[in-house]
């Protein structure tokens, strides 16, 4: 289940860098984000403001077609930097989405997560979302959703190879991120079945006594 990200992460090239988020003529203070600049999609918004501002927001997103969105560096009442960034939710990413909403009594403001149950470990469809705070965790956490997702028997010893091989052929794909560290993936299961196969044939991977045919 995914959870409110960290937005302190060391390994954010963007950590501590706000944007703010506008959509439907409202705008809020945008703490953490996941997108695709050369597809102007949007995967992830998480956002800080009005009760109204918010609603009006994930409101135009979840339009049905998707209003556009801009992310723009800088908080609503800083100056802005610049760097425009037009976004809308993805079509397949469509009757996926969901917000939570919670208030902030000391900041007299309100928290929203927008995100897609693509995100999440149950979620069961070949493509899939990573979020997570600390890039190091990406490829165990890249192996739980697929072992989520095929009957093939995969060993945790092999992560860090399906992560490689997942960055080489495009399969993992990095996202444009702050606030968190993001990847889109798709999973193929003949291909998986045909890469696994062969790393084992050839020795690249190692198959454990303890897997005795079934998952481990």
């Amino acid at each position: 289940m995914l959870d409110t990200p960290n937005t302190s992460s060391p390994e954010d090239e963007h950590a501590g860098q706000l944007y703010t988020i506008t959509a439907g003529g409202f705008s809020a203070t945008c703490d953490a984000f996941a997108s695709d600049p050369e597809q102007n999609q949007l995967w992830f918004c998480s956002m800080v403001g009005a009760q109204t501002s918010l609603k009006a927001i994930w409101a135009a997103l979840l339009n049905s077609p998707p209003s556009p969105a801009f992310l723009i560096k800088g908080a609503v009442d800083e100056l802005h930097e610049g760097g425009y960034e037009r976004c809308q939710i993805p079509e397949t990413s469509i009757g996926t989405w969901k917000t939570k909403i919670a208030r902030l009594p000391q900041a007299g403001a309100f928290h929203a997560m927008v995100y897609t149950q693509m995100a999440e470990l149950s979620f069961e469809r070949d493509a899939f979302l990573l979020l997570t705070p600390d890039a190091r965790e990406a490829p165990a956490l890249h192996l739980r959703f697929l072992n989520q997702r095929t009957e093939l028997p995969i060993h945790r010893s092999w992560a860090g190879w399906l992560w490689e091989q997942g960055l080489e052929n495009e399969a993992v794909r990095p996202l444009k991120s702050a606030g968190l560290q993001a990847w889109y993936c798709h999973h193929d299961p003949q291909q998986l079945e045909t890469e696994l196969s062969a790393a084992v044939r050839y020795g690249a991977l190692r198959l454990p006594r303890q897997l005795n045919g079934a998952a481990a």
